[in-house]
């Protein structure tokens, strides 16, 4: 796991109903029982913390102790900049206890005269892994001040040493860190404990996902993302137009090309309409669709674009010399389900619902939520890339991992919503996501956006009715 995985997991802890008020006691609590674990009590044990969450872990931390052992706690900073309101709360409690002494060093002056010698142990909880750089003062000053004592007291950081991966950190003889060790984690030793996550954070795609996978890359336009829909036919128009409508929620640019006949039903300023000629799409207009893909930076092709001959084969050809991620869709699914191999070394997400799994695999999803995960996960690994498999759980993966989606209701049974589900995933997939990401949040998005419909209408309502509620998801997501 890595360590952006840890503020996932509290986010999505937290829509589950899992406050960061239960994770800070429990993480506090389970370093205090590994010290305890480790080194008996009676002891004389002083705690430093920082200002932030992980000096919030160390109030609890020294709370706990307290209990068997003599506990000081140092205030590394003013406690007017304690930051989250879970560690302010737990500031407080210790405020109230007689029997923990408390010392404020607001600034370096205070830290150099400091005299541990007398200290069993010394806890380290000045600052957590979102920290970049060398520490600043009074921070570095206490980790100096706490490596004068390496060798002589047992010195026990909180989730790692203050001051990883730079030059100035403590010297610990470990680290107690949380729910699972982070692969950019090494030099020093490390004890696991569990925290409380349930089962469910491996696999549930929540707002934690959404945050890091809507954020803005630049100030200019086009760069955030430029997506090109490819779709329509005779018969439909409106499967890539909701696809494209949906996605320029999220990207800057969005590009739809479309044969000209229904092209000429499209009317809208929000969408750069690339009209292609006469009724279907055909191998003559290969050339001018990969043109367009090399200004796109991913594309979506399937939607409403029909099952005719001549269109299957372009849709083939079109994805085996396409070198831009892709999102393959509806009818595109059908055209390449006959000729797997070219999708080999792509970079892809197929968005098939049970009936077009069948098609490409010849075999029908299970109802078993497990059932189905495991049968995903083995057919995306088959064909390197990810499937999301759309049902009333959907179901995600790359081959290597699964993610499920909740999001959603009955509601959006009806027509269109797939084809939104589509443009948001190429729009993520745009906006420079890994396609696991893109179909996991896509899937996600595409729910909410759909549930926020339901509590305004009920349960009848258009695909355009979610697409109008994409800006009020991405809102609550960044909210939450």
């Amino acid at each position: 796991m890595r360590i952006e995985d840890v503020y996932i997991w509290d986010i999505n802890a937290k829509w589950l109903g899992i406050s960061p008020f239960q994770l800070m006691e429990n993480a506090g609590s389970g370093v205090a029982k590994t010290i305890e674990e480790r080194f008996g009590n009676g002891l004389k044990i002083a705690v430093f913390s920082g200002t932030g969450n992980n000096g919030g872990d160390g109030f609890v931390t020294a709370r706990h102790l307290s209990f068997d052992n003599d506990v000081t706690l140092f205030l590394v900073g003013d406690e007017a900049k304690i930051r989250s309101e879970e560690a302010r709360h737990n500031w407080g409690i210790l405020k109230r206890l007689d029997f923990v002494e408390i010392k404020v060093l607001k600034d370096s002056a205070y830290i150099r005269n400091l005299d541990l010698s007398g200290y069993d142990v010394i806890v380290d909880a000045l600052l957590g892994a979102g920290t970049k750089g060398e520490p600043r003062e009074p921070i570095r000053s206490a980790i100096e001040k706490i490596n004068e004592y390496a060798g002589k007291a047992r010195i026990v950081s909180v989730d790692l040493p203050s001051g990883y991966p730079s030059q100035i950190r403590v010297k610990a003889d470990f680290a107690v860190t949380f729910q699972w060790d982070k692969e950019e984690y090494e030099g020093f030793e490390r004890v696991v404990v569990k925290i409380g996550y349930p089962r469910e954070l491996y696999h549930l795609v929540g707002p934690g996902d959404a945050k890091f996978a809507l954020r803005k890359r630049g100030q200019h336009k086009g760069q955030n993302g430029k997506l090109l829909v490819i779709g329509g036919s005779e018969n439909y128009y409106g499967a890539p137009y909701l696809a494209s409508k949906a996605a320029s929620y999220l990207v800057d640019l969005v590009y739809l090309a479309m044969p000209s006949a229904p092209a000429g039903k499209i009317t809208d300023p929000d969408l750069i309409l690339r009209p292609f000629s006469g009724e279907n799409f055909s191998i003559e207009h290969l050339d001018g669709l990969l043109e367009l893909a090399e200004k796109a930076d991913a594309v979506v092709i399937g939607p409403g674009i029909g099952l005719e001959d001549e269109t299957k084969e372009l849709v083939r050809e079109f994805v085996r010399r396409c070198e831009g991620p892709i999102v393959i869709d509806a009818d595109g699914i059908k055209a390449v389900a006959g000729d797997l191999d070219i999708l080999r070394d792509k970079t892809f997400v197929l968005t098939p619902h049970a009936g077009e799994f069948k098609v490409l695999f010849g075999v029908k999803p299970p109802e078993s939520l497990l059932e189905r995960a495991e049968l995903v996960r083995a057919k995306a690994g088959e064909i390197g890339g990810v499937v999301l498999l759309k049902g009333p759980y959907d179901v995600i993966s790359d081959g290597k991992t699964w993610k499920y989606n909740r999001t959603g209701n009955r509601g959006m049974t009806t027509g269109g919503t797939g084809d939104v589900l589509a443009g948001l995933v190429g729009a993520l997939l745009a906006l420079g996501n890994e396609p696991l990401r893109s179909a996991s949040v896509g899937a996600f998005l595409n729910g909410l956006a759909g549930d926020l419909t339901k509590e305004e209408l009920g349960e009848n309502f258009t695909a355009l009715e979610i697409i109008r509620r994409i800006p009020k998801a991405v809102k609550w997501v960044e909210e939450f």
